[in-house]
């Protein structure tokens, strides 16, 4: 703390927070980790992180806390648990967390964290792994204007986009948006490809024929082919899917809103986490239609 730049913590080194660590580190900041999974440490400690002996520890240490883990429980474990980060914390430190949790969950723990000093930017991410490695992940935030200020430059060392959508929870409500989207769209990938397969068209080239079209999409190009590929990466969950999509409907009866196709696609997702496929990647859903 008190160089140049600021000096970093980070919690959180699974799926998404090993690549953004990863790549704070490349860019040249100070970074220092805790997990209570020590192999998942490794890849950061190896590229130059510090190890701290718990979260209050890490938070002392550091400007800016960054988080990603699982979800609201394990926030709150995370942050005001023994040996917690908020035990750590004090004036003029900030907490961004990168989880995608409930937005009255965030508004709930932000509040607590004032007494110790420390801001929180709620900043869930859309892009997935690959989206911090060619630079066009999308960061969704919610907080106060000038906080949001002073941890950008951070996030832009690693996201394509970061833009401040309100106050705290604005970003947690964002992200909920852009998985109704996913989930929806999932769910309609999953069903073309099975029926492009059995019209005898080649499912592999409909990526490339709808390019440019108005059907066209990211999820599209990237995830049609992960549909009807043999060996496919983990990109995501579904039951990390199915738990935001659940938020989603949660805020659409606390405001009174017709979500209809959100719903039908959080069926279809609830229904392969009952089938035990929870911990398989999105793309997996295209087994629902076969």
């Amino acid at each position: 703390m008190g160089g140049d730049q600021p000096a970093i913590g980070f919690i959180g080194l699974g799926l998404m927070g090993t690549p953004i660590a990863m790549k704070m580190l490349e860019t040249g900041f100070g970074v220092t980790v805790w997990g209570r999974t020590a192999s998942k440490l490794e890849p950061a400690l190896e590229a130059g992180a510090v190890a701290a002996e718990s979260p209050a520890a890490l938070a002392a240490r550091s400007d800016y806390v960054f988080l990603c883990v699982s979800d609201a429980t394990a926030v709150e474990d995370v942050v005001f648990s023994a040996n917690g980060i908020a035990t750590g914390a004090g004036p003029g430190r900030i907490l961004v967390d990168h989880s995608s949790i409930r937005p009255a969950a965030t508004r709930e723990m932000a509040a607590r964290l004032v007494g110790s000093g420390m801001a929180w930017i709620d900043a869930p991410v859309s892009g997935g792994a690959a989206g911090v490695a060619d630079k066009t992940l999308a960061v969704m935030c919610g907080g106060d204007p000038d906080v949001f200020e002073r941890v950008r430059p951070v996030i832009e060392s690693y996201a394509g986009r970061c833009t401040l959508m309100g106050g705290i929870g604005a970003g947690q409500t964002t992200k909920l948006f852009n998985q109704a989207i996913c989930g929806v769209t999932f769910a309609t990938l999953g069903e073309i490809a099975v029926l492009a397969q059995r019209a005898g068209v080649d499912v592999a080239s409909l990526p490339a024929a709808l390019a440019g079209g108005r059907a066209d999409s990211r999820l599209l190009q990237e995830y049609l082919p992960l549909m009807v590929s043999e060996d496919s990466p983990q990109t995501g969950r579904i039951d990390m899917m199915l738990k935001d999509l659940d938020s989603l409907a949660e805020l659409a009866r606390d405001t009174g809103s017709a979500v209809p196709f959100s719903a039908l696609a959080t069926e279809v997702h609830r229904l392969l986490v009952a089938r035990g496929m929870g911990g398989e990647d999105p793309a997996a859903i295209v087994k629902f239609f076969r």
